[in-house]
């Protein structure tokens, strides 16, 4: 009888030994998830660094280029404006 009780008992000590081991498992796994999840937004922060790093140049190209731009449509505009006024004073003599 002791021995039945000893057993029973040393049974039980080893479910619960067993499912231990399958939480520690659980939690291993839990945190090879979230180390690579970590790695993932890190390397996605850095992506949209670049990204944004990326905008910022290209901003500064668009407004370069519209400087350009302007000043050359001053310039044609000038040179239309004195075309015109050429033809116009040609034209009264």
């Amino acid at each position: 009888m002791m021995a039945e009780n000893t057993d029973k008992r040393l049974d039980r000590i080893e479910v619960k030994l067993d499912k231990m081991g399958e939480v520690l498992v659980s939690l291993a796994r839990f945190e090879e998830k979230m180390d690579a999840y970590n790695d993932y937004r890190d390397k996605s922060w850095e992506r949209m660094n670049r990204f944004s790093s990326k905008l910022d140049d290209i901003e500064k190209k668009v407004d370069d280029n519209a400087r350009t731009v302007n000043l050359i449509n001053k310039i044609v505009y000038a040179a239309v404006i004195a075309a015109v006024g050429t033809y116009v004073a040609h034209m009264l003599m």
